[in-house]
């Protein structure tokens, strides 16, 4: 076995994008080790598209570095680090980590995190983050990991939803109004779309995570690669009417063509401090929810991602009809 690094091509994945065929090859290959390790984990799987796009390619604000587990040519495992640049520079996210089955318990894995431990010194890093399921949190605790907070994983079964109970309970959002599209924002929504996303830093975080710079170029970047992602997204914002002012904003995302298993991910939701106290939050899911179902009618299930302790969308969450589905780990290791 010998652990070996993926090759990460200036140009993100798309049209104009740079390919490496070795690259393609071990990034194939790490994404297989990790679809047949978690095979027994539910909820929507991760692409081979969407995998080499979001996992194993740079952006504006971080720097992609992945490694191959190698056996005999073949890829038995590996792991990818998300390297911030523009923010939080002390700070490496790591995912995956993974092994396939067949060459468990030989000490790898194990292998794998102290390998990835020394890139973090190479790069200067001090704190590893990375979120897990119960599996991979015994893992990262007997490394020396500690669990930051925990986040629940709940699920609306659009298939015994009750929408007329849904589409009464919308709320007025008096003096506001939404506005919706399919896509990525056109540039002359980036500027709105870069100030909503900025309340997403009021999300329940540790200390010494500081807030995420969602400044122009990283907003626009983002935009330009979702549809090479192998997705769509469904996007809804809140204006208020005296001046126009974008107060909030929610996104569902779904695989292009056809969905993940059935499935839907509810992403981003927030509503800006200026703007709170006007059930903007529940007026924003519904409104894109009713988007994304008349458009994706093959979508069975929604399934979002909350901290436990943020009380209050986990209340608009279950208003709705979203049910506990899991529970996953925010893991972190200062160095």
């Amino acid at each position: 076995m010998r652990i070996q690094p993926i090759p990460i091509p200036d140009q993100p994945p798309g049209p104009s994008g740079t390919r490496l065929p070795d690259a393609d090859d071990l990034v194939a290959g790490l994404h297989a080790a990790l679809t047949v390790a978690t095979a027994d984990v539910p909820g929507p799987r991760l692409s081979l598209t969407r995998f080499r796009h979001d996992i194993c390619a740079h952006t504006p604000s971080a720097r992609a570095e992945a490694w191959a587990l190698v056996d005999g040519g073949k890829v038995a495992g590996g792991y990818a680090l998300s390297l911030p640049t523009s923010d939080n520079p002390h700070m490496a996210w790591i995912f995956p980590l993974t092994v396939r089955p067949e060459h468990q318990g030989h000490g790898h894995g194990s292998a794998l995190f102290a390998h990835a431990l020394d890139r973090m010194r190479a790069h200067g890093r001090s704190l590893l983050l990375t979120d897990a399921t119960a599996a991979g949190a015994r893992f990262g605790r007997a490394r020396g990991m500690t669990v930051g907070h925990v986040r629940a994983r709940r699920v609306l079964d659009l298939r015994t939803a009750d929408w007329t109970a849904l589409r009464a309970m919308s709320p007025s959002a008096e003096g506001y109004t939404l506005e919706s599209w399919i896509g990525p924002a056109t540039p002359e929504l980036l500027p709105d779309l870069s100030a909503v996303m900025a309340g997403m830093n009021d999300a329940p975080r540790d200390g010494d995570v500081a807030d995420i710079d969602y400044d122009l170029d990283r907003v626009r970047a983002f935009e330009e690669r979702i549809p090479y992602g192998d997705e769509t997204c469904y996007t809804t914002i809140a204006r208020r009417d005296s001046d126009g002012a974008p107060a909030g904003y929610t996104r569902i995302f779904v695989a292009t063509g056809r969905p993940s298993g059935g499935w839907a991910e509810q992403a981003d939701t927030t509503v800006l401090r200026e703007h709170r106290g006007h059930r903007l939050g529940l007026a924003l899911k519904l409104a894109n929810l009713f988007l994304m179902r008349a458009h994706e009618p093959a979508v069975e299930r929604v399934i979002t991602w909350n901290a436990t302790s943020n009380a209050h969308m986990l209340a608009v969450n279950e208003a709705m009809g979203y049910v506990l589905f899991d529970e996953w780990y925010d893991l972190r290791l200062s160095l």
